[in-house]
């Protein structure tokens, strides 16, 4: 959470903007000297029980602009979410006081039009609500990697091509600078492009590849970039590209065609706008960045065609016989009590058309079921019938999809 203070009146002789980051349970209060310059007045850390007491007490609130004509219960409703977060809010920050201001975007553009909302005299300065990338960026937090390439079963050519990636990266410095290359290209980078069906092993694989070149990873989906603060998308994208090379980590984006699918030629609404503005800020911090950003798509024919010649595209097949062996077999661990029928050949060669997480959703799947009717061993036809319902959800979502 990001969001912009007011700064009191000795405040404003030394700042110019205040903020509170928040990320996860810990926030802290960020004031902004000049271009570039910033201070951390306190990092906030959960509190105790008794704190935590006196943070939930209720504040009184002025809340207007509820439309008169909503159900009471709705109203009712807003009211008590406004007063639960604004309590929150006042109570991490340790604030007493605190002025918020709520609009939809729609209404932003109404008041820039002149609309009577909002009156603006000559020589009036609004105040910025727009915090810097630096401070935007601070949302953005990278991870250790949670998998390496021994949790990684896919075929042995597409493993080799992730290895040589890898590989890339780590003479890059030997290759750009001692070698001079960095004249013809001032910004290096690495930019994979991991494309296949959903659970095939695109996210295991951005994560161990991280863990490999020992740098965390910041994980970053489309839903994270366009509504954490609607209509600024383009903004986040930056932050986020700021953020993972503040912090020299592996940038994966995940859904990447709802970022780069085809270009909107016939714009009719903000949204698609907004759409646009967003894959044209990341080609440009794609460019700039400087340091390996992996997407990943299920559906990379929706991709544009300019995106296709900046990246190294690796596709992920559904795994093969011999990869479902491997597969089954590293899921069925020493621990699980199998029955004698339960043979992995027989497994990985029944269905050909399901993915790794199909394989540990029905390992899953067929234990708690065993353990729910007290049964003492997972059976052959125990797999075998999980395995049928995942692929029988699978068959009606998508046939619900159709309908609608």
């Amino acid at each position: 959470m990001l969001m912009e203070l007011q700064l009191d009146q000795e405040e404003q002789a030394s700042y110019t903007h205040k903020f509170f980051v928040m990320v996860q349970d810990r926030g802290a209060i960020v004031y902004r000297m000049g271009a570039g310059q910033y201070a951390v007045s306190e990092n906030i850390i959960p509190d105790d029980p008794a704190r935590e007491k006196e943070m939930n007490r209720l504040f009184d609130l002025i809340i207007r602009g509820i439309p008169d004509d909503l159900p009471e219960t709705v109203a009712a409703l807003c009211r008590s979410r406004l007063q639960h977060a604004v309590t929150e809010l006042l109570g991490k920050t340790r604030l007493k006081a605190l002025k918020i201001t709520i609009e939809t975007a729609a209404s932003r553009l109404d008041m820039r039009a002149g609309s009577p909302l909002e009156t603006e005299h000559p020589g009036q300065t609004r105040p910025s609500d727009d915090p810097p990338i630096e401070v935007r960026a601070l949302q953005y937090q990278a991870q250790q990697p949670l998998f390496t390439f021994e949790q990684l079963v896919v075929p042995d050519a597409l493993m080799e091509d992730l290895l040589s990636a890898v590989e890339v990266t780590r003479v890059e410095r030997k290759v750009f600078d001692e070698w001079g290359l960095r004249t013809i290209q001032p910004f290096p980078h690495s930019a994979l492009n991991f494309h296949g069906p959903p659970g095939t092993g695109k996210t295991l694989a951005a994560h161990a590849i991280a863990h490999t070149l020992k740098r965390s990873i910041l994980v970053a989906s489309y839903a994270e970039i366009e509504s954490k603060f609607h209509g600024e998308g383009p903004k986040n994208v930056k932050a986020i590209f700021h953020a993972a090379e503040r912090e020299q980590a592996i940038l994966f984006i995940d859904e990447a065609d709802s970022l780069l699918s085809k270009r909107l030629t016939e714009v009719t609404q903000g949204s698609e706008q907004a759409v646009n503005s967003m894959r044209s800020q990341l080609f440009i911090c794609l460019q700039e960045f400087r340091g390996v950003v992996i997407f990943a798509t299920n559906l990379v024919e929706n991709y544009d065609k300019a995106f296709e010649t900046r990246v190294r595209h690796l596709h992920f097949p559904l795994p093969d016989e011999h990869c479902r062996r491997e597969i089954w077999r590293r899921h069925l661990v020493p621990q699980l009590p199998l029955a004698e029928n339960v043979s992995i050949d027989q497994l990985a060669a029944y269905a050909d058309d399901i993915c790794g997480r199909d394989i540990r959703n029905a390992v899953i799947d067929a234990a708690v079921r065993v353990a729910r009717y007290g049964k003492a061993q997972v059976e052959l036809r125990d797999l075998i019938e999980a395995v049928e319902r995942i692929k029988a959800a699978r068959i009606a979502v998508k046939s619900h999809e159709g309908r609608s």
